[in-house]
């Protein structure tokens, strides 16, 4: 099954719609979305998606019950700060990843098979491929797409122009970044 993952769309309706063409033409079943979507209009977006809409709040997200009523009016599940899901018996742990010392002690706690993440603005990991077992994270694939909003600016202060998200293939495990070119 390919689910679909996103974060840090900061109201860029252009690339939400973008993203949404992707995931349903890669017929996506669920989509992810870690958090920082600004204004919740941008969620009704969404109701185009021919997927489940799964997220957590970012730390831009001020607007709470109005992010609230519109992940409910396109059917979709918020989750709140922290989220977990299992789909094809791989655990995902959700978190847009605002508190460093949070995003560290998720990841260590052995609990998920893969943790998704934004807030940084930065991909990672920074290559494609297959989940690979590493001791070093007790074995949790950490995703992160970066921004879906163009011309963002990370918290190193790297500059792009490209908005991006990630496919993920729960049967094969392997996951690849896909640019938004709009």
């Amino acid at each position: 099954m390919k689910i679909g993952i996103i974060s840090d769309t900061h109201d860029d309706i252009e690339n939400v719609s973008e993203a949404i063409q992707i995931f349903n033409q890669n017929e996506v079943k669920y989509v992810i979305h870690a958090g920082d979507y600004i204004f919740p209009g941008i969620i009704k977006e969404f109701s185009k998606l021919n997927a489940k809409l799964i997220g957590v709040f970012g730390n831009n997200d001020g607007e709470r019950n109005g992010i609230l009523k519109s992940f409910i009016d396109v059917n979709g599940e918020l989750k709140g700060e922290i989220g977990e899901i299992e789909i094809d018996n791989i655990k995902f742990g959700i978190y847009h990843g605002t508190d460093k010392e949070i995003k560290e002690r998720i990841i260590f706690s052995k609990k998920y098979d893969v943790f998704i993440c934004g807030h940084t603005h930065k991909r990672e990991p920074n290559n494609s491929g297959k989940i690979e077992k590493d001791d070093n994270n007790n074995n949790t694939l950490i995703l992160n797409p970066g921004s879906a909003h163009r011309k963002s600016i990370s918290l190193s202060g790297a500059f792009s122009e490209i908005g991006r998200i990630i496919l993920f293939d729960t049967q094969s495990k392997t996951y690849e970044f896909v640019d938004l070119l709009r």
